[in-house]
């Protein structure tokens, strides 16, 4: 495969990623926001973001009133989006996107 194609369908990936960390920021925010949550947006993204939390709770108790398992989850996101450059620095060893 071509390095500039490699190239344009990690940055790809790599956007897609970014746009979910973003849209998962908005949707811990929204908790903070009365009815939010319950309207047509919040729950919208619920149908978004629900499927990729649940594991992590599943797992991770909440501490009291605090949910760490949402901060975890937004880490291991972190860390994939990482981690692919990384694999792709690997592959090809020059990269520009970051």
């Amino acid at each position: 495969m071509d390095n500039g194609l490699l190239s344009t369908i990690l940055g790809f990936i790599l956007f897609v990623v970014k746009i979910y960390q973003y849209g998962m920021i908005v949707y811990f925010l929204t908790s903070w926001l009365p009815g939010v949550r319950e309207g047509g947006f919040g729950q919208f993204l619920g149908k978004i973001y629900e499927p990729f939390l649940e594991p992590f709770r599943k797992i991770i108790p909440p501490l009291g009133m605090l949910d760490i398992s949402s901060l975890v989850a937004f880490i291991t996101l972190s860390l994939f989006y990482f981690g692919l450059i990384n694999i792709f620095n690997m592959i090809v060893p020059v990269m520009p996107i970051l």
